[in-house]
């Protein structure tokens, strides 16, 4: 398989790649040093890739394990919410979108993005990569070398310590 073949079909996941790095390294440079690794090593490992396999995932998981191998142990850090520099455009009527709605909303998605830097990398990872990247659980299984049911198990406890974490951030706003 040639290079121009790589570019073509590696490519396109550069911003799914770039945005999961940012996540595990909370650093917008780590994460460009890191992706331009996964796609160093992708690219060095491209003849053994079997076409017709899932590239997404084996690029998610050259990415994880370039992550893994560059850190040393699973410390997990904090990230850094990354804001869109255009904006997000709304899709809701002007007139409900009142001051307290978007505060509300401005708030909610404070919460969340703190009671997800708070867990564990683990957990964190299997969310943003079921959540945000819409990946199956097989998917998922073959970028974390995991079982599948482990994916599901992981998974559960998760979303369980997101719940309690979302729980604690709402308890302290009522006191």
């Amino acid at each position: 398989m040639d290079r121009v073949f790589f570019e073509q079909l590696a490519l396109p996941l550069f911003d799914q790649l770039y945005n999961h790095a940012c996540w595990l390294t909370g650093d917008r440079i780590d994460a460009e040093d890191l992706v331009q690794e996964t796609y160093a090593k992708a690219l060095k490992g491209f003849g053994a890739f079997a076409e017709g396999t899932n590239l997404r995932a084996w690029m998610f998981r050259i990415l994880r394990n370039t992550f893994l191998t560059s850190r040393s142990g699973l410390a997990a850090r904090s990230t850094e919410y990354l804001q869109d520099d255009e904006g997000e455009t709304d899709q809701a009527v002007a007139h409900e979108l009142t001051p307290e709605v978007l505060m509300q909303r401005s708030q909610n998605e404070q919460a969340l993005f703190a009671a997800l830097e708070s867990l564990p990398v683990n957990y964190r990872q299997i969310i943003l990569l079921c959540e945000v990247e819409e990946m199956s659980y097989r998917d998922i299984a073959q970028v974390l070398d995991v079982p599948l049911g482990t994916v599901m198990s992981r998974l559960s406890r998760a979303r369980a310590s997101l719940r309690a974490a979302l729980g604690a951030s709402v308890n302290e706003e009522v006191r």
